[in-house]
């Protein structure tokens, strides 16, 4: 992410603030900030009487304010990390005297995790002056391959579009456990690397061949022999391939094919903007539309719909999953 960029390229130019504040949806981003800040602005020297973690249930206030405003020993600053600090919401506005007058050599941070100050409010206002304000968003499905490929790149290595495609799938949207499958795959890699469907398999343990990829491409191309070997699969192996997982992909994937079916430019550019995917993943979306009629993927999205709650019970009762996503390609394919 940029703006996780741009304050780590800051500290590292001096420029540290008084006040981070980092808040929002995607607690990934909020933790590479706060433990950049946490291992790198103090000499491991200093940090022993000069940098403290504290928890956000486990204090005031009135007690972050005491110490905030300590005076560092033996060092130029003092940091303060406030973990869980969204445990404060009901009081977090007290801060704002704090905040616009804060102890230049005490850099204070805030992980305010899933939750957001009101922008209308004081506090919001006093730290934007003195400090850092740092809203992170959660990326959508269709972002996540992206960042996969950016994160490798950024390391010095290379990963096809169907690979990072087979993780987000298989992982979902989950940074910090996307980050943890990376770092093994670095590990075991040299750098340069081309990481491959292949070498997710070997490593991961994502079959390259039996995942919610290779069913969507099978299911496009009518390719039933496929698709109903996947299935089969999914169904011995039901921990590893969850059935809501796989009726969400689907049902995202022919509402797409919807979308598609109604543009009028179906250039690979326009089509990739307008899905919001991959270009390298357009021609799956060609294939399949000579395959299903726009009446016929209504048709899917509704038994999609019905499949869902079977999934969840409702009218399939003690049903195995297997035999549900069975029935469901029978109703595709048809």
């Amino acid at each position: 992410m940029d703006e996780v960029k741009s304050i780590v390229t800051a500290i590292k130019k001096g420029d540290v603030k008084p006040i981070y504040f980092l808040m929002g949806e995607e607690p990934y981003f909020i933790d590479k900030v706060s433990d950049y800040i946490e291992d790198n602005v103090l000499r491991e020297d200093e940090k022993g009487f000069n940098q403290m973690v504290l928890y956000g249930r486990d204090v005031t206030i009135d007690d972050l304010v005491g110490n905030a405003k300590r005076f560092p020993m033996m060092a130029e600053k003092q940091v303060i990390i406030v973990k869980e600090a969204q445990d404060l919401s009901r009081s977090i506005e007290q801060l704002v005297n704090y905040a616009e007058n804060p102890q230049p050599s005490t850099v204070l941070v805030l992980n305010y995790k899933y939750k957001k100050l009101d922008k209308r409010k004081k506090l919001h206002k006093a730290i934007s002056k003195t400090g850092v304000i740092f809203e992170t968003k959660r990326l959508y499905e269709n972002q996540v391959a992206d960042w996969i490929r950016k994160e490798m790149q950024s390391r010095n290595y290379q990963i096809s579009p169907k690979a990072a495609q087979i993780l987000v799938e298989f992982l979902g949207t989950d940074l910090s456990k996307i980050d943890n499958e990376l770092q093994k795959l670095r590990l075991v890699c040299p750098e340069g690397t081309n990481v491959s469907p292949e070498i997710i398999e070997e490593n991961i343990g994502i079959s390259k061949d039996f995942n919610n990829f290779e069913l969507r491409k099978a299911i496009g191309q009518k390719d039933s022999l496929k698709a109903h070997r996947i299935i089969n699969y999914f169904s011995q192996n039901p921990k590893d391939n969850p059935m809501v997982v796989t009726v969400s992909l689907l049902f995202s994937f022919f509402s797409q094919l919807l979308q598609y079916h109604g543009l009028d430019n179906k250039s690979k550019p326009n089509v990739a903007k307008v899905l919001k995917v991959n270009p390298y993943f357009v021609s799956d979306y060609s294939i399949a539309a000579q395959n299903y009629p726009m009446k016929k993927v209504s048709q899917i999205v509704s038994s999609l719909r019905e499949a869902d709650l079977k999934g969840k019970g409702v009218g399939a009762a003690n049903v195995p999953q297997g035999d549900l996503l069975k029935e469901l390609l029978v109703k595709i394919m048809r």
